[in-house]
Order: structure tokens, then C-alpha cells, then sequence
């Protein structure tokens, strides 16, 4: 793994990874990981997309991980760190030039990942969105009048650490939960600003119609109420003309299905879909 850091186009020093395979790359996967968390959990996940053949970039958000000046507070603003998608899109396609690109968000990154790619669907190859749902039909549940309390999504589950809603691996818990850089909300302007920007994609007219989309979602994710934020997502695409979206539901799964008990399952569903998508892919 490469650690380096990139200005975002306010100034904002950023810090990222790169994952890269010896031979050539097939491909770029950009990973946008979720609230709370950093990037370098991504690690196992890049592993596997490098033994296929794919260079792997992630940045550690404004608020998060190593690029935090303090946790959940978003320097530049929501805007901006949903631009810095596209600031360290432009140096991997610099780095691997002509090389097909694939953006995976994850939960708060997939909602960057959402708005992001509203105006820049041309830049991508394909996207994939995990412990996705709408905000614009989320908001109405959420206070938000106050920092974002990530323990509230664990109401339906056991209360062993109160972030059992992630995962159904305890072991995958425990190791969120011993992160100092996990565990931690947006503040009031970072969460208004995130759901600001969510309203945005009740229009998604904008994104090309031939982009495939892989949406992967657990069925018991609390994120995404039962799929009831998630399924109008599909047809939102689908009313927009976006003719290829697959739409893989893992059952029981809750958030964070990379780190589900099923991870493997899930790892080699986004695998076999990148081998159709992606040009010249090969198993």
C-alpha cells in the first residue's frame, strides 16, 4: 500500500492510499468508504480486487481518518468533499492512463458517490454504490438539527457495543469498535450539507443511460428501512433510460457487507460483475 497526500482544489491537504498489482492494471477501482471510518478498512477488500488484476485508490475524507484535523468536521464543506472524488480521479487516470475506472462508495461515500456522479458520469466506467439508500427519503426520519449519531441505527439489533447494525460478525464489530478513527458522526453543518446535496439526486437525468450500476445491499441493513430506500433508487435509474443496473440483495446482511459474514460471497458477486463491465476483463 502507497499512503500520499494530494491538495483538494481548496487547499485541503488530503491524504490517500494506492493499491497496485505487479503487471499492468485492467483497471482503477476508487473506493469512497463511509461515516465514521477510513479508508485503510478497505485494505482486505483491496487485496482481493489487486490479486484480479485492479489498481485500488482511496482518500481518507476530510473529517476522517488521517486526513482529520478533528473527526466529523468537514473543512471546505460537504461540496467539498464530495469535488475531492473527482480531484483524485484525475491523478489515477495520470497514474494509469487509459485504463477503464469503476467508483465504489460505501454508505456516506456512496452518497457522495451519488452526487458526484450527477455531472460526471462520463468520467466512470461503472459504479458500484454498497450500504446505500436515498437521503432525500431518509431525511424525514432524522433529526437534524444535531451531529449525526451513528448508534441510532442500531435500535433493531442486540446492544453488545451498540454498532451491531454493521455487521453480523462480531469479530468485525469488535474491530470497529477498538478503532480510534471509527465510531464518530458529521457535525450539524457536515450533516445538513450531506443531506442538502441528497436532494440533488431526486433528478438523476443526468447520469448516462449506458453506465452500469451495481447497487449491493444487505436485506437487514437499517440504512436502507427493509429496501424501502433502496429500491426507489433502482427506479429512479431505470425512469432516467440507466438500462444497466444490477441490484444484489444479501439476506440478513446488515451495513457493512464487505465485512459481513457472507463477505466472500459478496466480494466475488462485485468481482464477476467487473469481469462483465469492464472492457478486456477477464476471470
Amino acid at each position: 500500500m502507497q499512503t500520499f497526500t494530494f491538495p483538494g482544489r481548496d487547499g485541503t491537504e488530503i491524504t490517500a492510499y494506492r493499491w497496485t498489482p505487479t503487471a499492468q492494471p485492467r483497471g482503477l477501482v476508487q473506493l469512497t468508504h463511509g461515516m465514521g471510518e477510513h479508508a485503510r478498512r478497505y485494505a482486505p477488500l483491496a487485496s482481493a480486487l489487486v490479486e484480479r488484476g485492479f489498481a485500488v485508490q482511496a482518500q481518507d475524507h476530510r473529517g476522517h481518518g488521517a486526513t482529520a484535523v478533528t473527526q466529523g468536521v468537514l473543512p471546505g464543506g460537504w461540496p467539498a468533499l464530495v469535488d475531492d472524488i473527482g480531484v483524485l480521479l484525475e491523478l489515477g487516470r495520470a497514474e494509469f492512463p487509459g485504463v477503464p475506472v469503476v467508483l465504489l462508495g460505501h454508505s456516506m461515500g456512496s452518497f457522495a458517490a451519488q452526487q458526484w456522479i450527477l455531472g460526471h458520469s462520463d468520467a466512470v466506467d461503472g459504479l458500484v454504490l454498497s450500504g446505500t439508500a436515498l437521503l432525500d427519503l431518509l431525511e424525514p426520519a432524522l433529526d437534524l438539527s444535531g451531529p449525526m449519531d451513528l448508534s441510532s441505527f442500531n435500535a433493531p439489533f442486540e446492544q453488545r457495543t451498540g454498532y451491531e447494525w454493521l455487521s453480523r460478525d462480531p469479530a468485525q464489530v469488535d474491530l470497529y469498535v477498538a478503532d480510534p478513527d471509527c465510531g464518530f458522526g458529521l457535525d450539524v453543518e457536515g450533516t445538513q450539507g450531506m443531506f442538502a446535496g441528497g436532494r440533488a439526486v431526486v433528478d438523476v437525468s443526468g447520469i448516462r443511460t449506458d453506465l452500469p450500476v451495481l447497487i449491493t445491499v444487505g436485506d437487514a441493513d437499517p440504512v436502507n428501512a427493509g429496501l424501502a430506500l433502496v429500491t426507489p433508487l433502482v427506479d429512479r435509474l431505470a425512469a432516467a433510460g440507466v438500462k444497466d443496473v444490477t441490484l444484489s440483495v444479501w439476506p440478513g446482511a446488515r451495513h457493512e457487507v464487505f465485512n459481513e459474514t457472507n463477505r466472500d460471497e459478496v466480494v466475488a458477486d462485485l468481482l464477476a460483475w467487473l469481469d462483465r463491465v469492464v472492457p478486456g476483463a477477464s476471470s
